[in-house]
């Protein structure tokens, strides 16, 4: 029996006042058009694997906007942006809730974490003091965030973490998150190359690319199996790398 009280249980097309239409980008992009098409039931954690713009983080980013939260990170409600760069994507989708769900969250991308840490110091809580981001290394911030946010329930959608983390900084993450899981009203969607964090235990794991979106075991993904060979064998890589500038 599914768990409920989940923030998001399907994302699917909206069409008022039309459809998207599949000719104008993002909708060229197999998942999304298949997003689009056929929409796409959410898990208590649901996590995208696929290569650089295929169109994972597209998608994730416009669940997040359409939830609330703000482009470039931060909690529902947050409006901080520096350059906006999101697809119309956001404008065509809908959500479907559960009755009584959380509707809360937050939005983390690697990628502009330093722009909205510097976002919170210049505008503080000044009912709750929280720890000064730019203190810390890149990865002990980011978990840092999760930790100090982590006592609210709710959505929490994270674009590429890895790319602030060490290894043990994924496993101390996916040990945060499932402890948001666990609380029986939190929800995780995750967009990754890593395979330690496509390991989430109990995940929906979504491969991504040019067949669109299908459900994958997490041993089957080509980021697994690829990644497992080169530790094999890294010369066979690196040789090959050789081989094509020759």
């Amino acid at each position: 029996m599914r768990r409920s009280h989940m923030p998001i249980t399907r994302v699917e097309e909206f069409n008022d006042p039309g459809p998207m239409p599949r000719d104008v980008w993002p909708a060229t992009l197999p998942p999304v058009r298949q997003l689009l098409d056929e929409g796409l039931d959410l898990d208590p954690v649901t996590v995208f694997v696929g290569d650089n713009g295929v169109g994972k983080s597209t998608i994730v980013e416009a669940i997040a906007l359409q939830f609330g939260m703000g482009p470039e990170g931060g909690g529902t409600g947050s409006r901080h942006s520096t350059r906006p760069s999101e697809s119309m994507l956001c404008e065509h989708i809908r959500l479907r809730r559960d009755f009584g769900a959380p509707r809360g969250g937050f939005f983390l991308r690697a990628e502009t974490m330093h722009g909205f840490f510097t976002h919170l110091e210049e505008h503080p809580n000044l009912s709750r003091p929280e720890p000064v981001f730019h203190e810390r290394s890149h990865g002990e911030s980011f978990l840092d965030f999760v930790i100090d946010r982590a006592r609210w329930p709710g959505l929490w959608i994270l674009d590429e973490p890895e790319s602030a983390l060490s290894f043990s900084g994924c496993l101390a993450l996916i040990g945060l998150l499932q402890s948001i899981v666990e609380s029986g009203v939190g929800q995780v969607i995750l967009s990754t190359h890593s395979p330690v964090l496509a390991a989430f235990p109990g995940a929906t794991i979504h491969e991504v690319g040019e067949w669109g979106l299908r459900r994958t075991a997490w041993e089957d993904l080509d980021l697994v199996r690829h990644q497992r060979s080169f530790l094999e064998s890294p010369e066979r890589y690196l040789r090959h790398l050789r081989d094509e500038d020759d």
